[in-house]
């Protein structure tokens, strides 16, 4: 009985692991063919070329897709440079004690913390603090501190798979240690970071929480051009005319198609860090 047993756990764990993989699998099909479906009638050129008209019931979303696009330039621009910085010096000259392991951990629980809490946070900081005001400046540094702890993670987790006899071979033939991370490490390292910085970036580009606090407006009569001002954004956008709006049915598709684009683009962002891995992989 206890042979018959061992044997039948392997096929169990498999079991389970493939009837919960298809599962999930199968709604995400589910929820992608309903807006699939809803939001392709909808989808054309003049759909993404056009400003919003008559409070957001005609014409395109032109207005939060440019938002979007300036939103995770700033975050891009704040995050990637200090969180890179950050995990170079957490794994390359940080000494292993006490302080380093708190830092670590504090870096990790700062990943689990809800969105809407970074979006309060930036609230008081950038917004009221710093007088920045409701601001595309504002909810870009926002998204940007929500950022932080993913980058500083996954950097960190690509530099640790760098042998340590690399970098004793490049100090061996007389490299300092910054030249050793510039020219040996990082570029050995290069495929995950970048992995993690677009995944990263991808995520900060459909939170709604924290920019609902910091800049995100309703509807504006042209486009976000000026980093003091509210601007529209892909996923508020879509959140106001899926639960908000004061004519939901009509603009309904509407939403579907702006759910679309907004599933497009991540997708299209999550594809580009698998290329750059499978590039880098290729090449090695």
């Amino acid at each position: 009985m206890g042979f018959k047993l061992k044997r039948l756990t392997p096929i169990i764990e498999w079991g389970t692991l493939l009837g919960s993989t298809i599962l999930v699998c199968l709604f995400l099909v589910i929820i992608l063919w309903e807006i699939a479906s809803k939001g392709a009638s909808v989808v054309s050129w003049d759909f993404i070329t056009t400003l919003p008209k008559e409070a957001m019931t005609k014409g395109g979303i032109l207005s939060p897709i440019i938002g979007t696009v300036l939103l995770t330039l700033i975050t891009a621009l704040f995050a990637i440079p200090f969180g890179i910085c950050c995990a170079i010096y957490l794994n390359e000259y940080a000494q292993d004690n006490m302080l380093t392991r708190l830092i670590r951990a504090a870096i990790r629980n700062l990943s689990g913390v809800p969105s809407i809490i970074y979006g309060l946070f930036g609230l008081a900081l950038f917004v009221q603090a710093l007088n920045m005001g409701t601001s595309l400046m504002a909810a870009g540094l926002t998204l940007g501190l929500l950022s932080l702890p993913y980058i500083i993670t996954t950097t960190e987790e690509a530099l640790m798979r760098i042998p340590q006899s690399t970098r004793e071979g490049a100090l061996g033939v007389g490299a300092t240690q910054f030249e050793c991370i510039k020219d040996v490490v990082l570029p050995s390292a290069m495929p995950g970071i970048l992995t993690g910085v677009v995944l990263t970036l991808s995520r900060a580009a459909g939170e709604t929480a924290p920019i609902l606090f910091t800049g995100a407006a309703f509807y504006i009569n042209g486009t976000n051009g000026y980093m003091n001002q509210e601007f529209m954004a892909l996923p508020y956008h879509l959140y106001m005319l899926s639960t908000q709006h004061q004519a939901i049915e009509e603009v309904r598709p509407i939403a579907y198609g702006t759910a679309l684009i907004l599933v497009v683009v991540v997708f299209l962002m999550n594809l580009t860090a698998f290329y750059i891995r499978y590039k880098y992989r290729k090449n090695d």
